[in-house]
């Protein structure tokens, strides 16, 4: 029996997700000749979102996370310079 998918991690806004089904039908009829239609391309993005989708959120979270550390690091050297001696 075949394992039900679960939810993709981020939903795209209809507009977001009609654009990148037209943009993959020409990537792949242009690249390697495949013609599939729209049922099946949104089936493709689908996966993708998620099996990929938590990869590029969880590098996108630890992004955020390095900058936040720089900018604390920052206000912090900010701060110990305000000191009074």
């Amino acid at each position: 029996m075949a394992r039900k998918p679960s939810a993709p991690l981020v939903r795209l806004e209809p507009e977001q997700s009609q654009r990148l089904v037209t943009a993959l039908q020409t990537l792949l009829d242009d690249r390697f000749e495949v013609r599939l239609g729209r049922f099946e391309v949104e089936e493709l993005l689908d996966f993708f979102a998620r099996e990929c989708g938590p990869l590029y959120y969880n590098k996108a979270v630890a992004d955020v996370q390095a900058l936040l550390r720089e900018r604390v690091d920052s206000l912090e050297s900010d701060i110990w310079a305000l000191e009074k001696p």
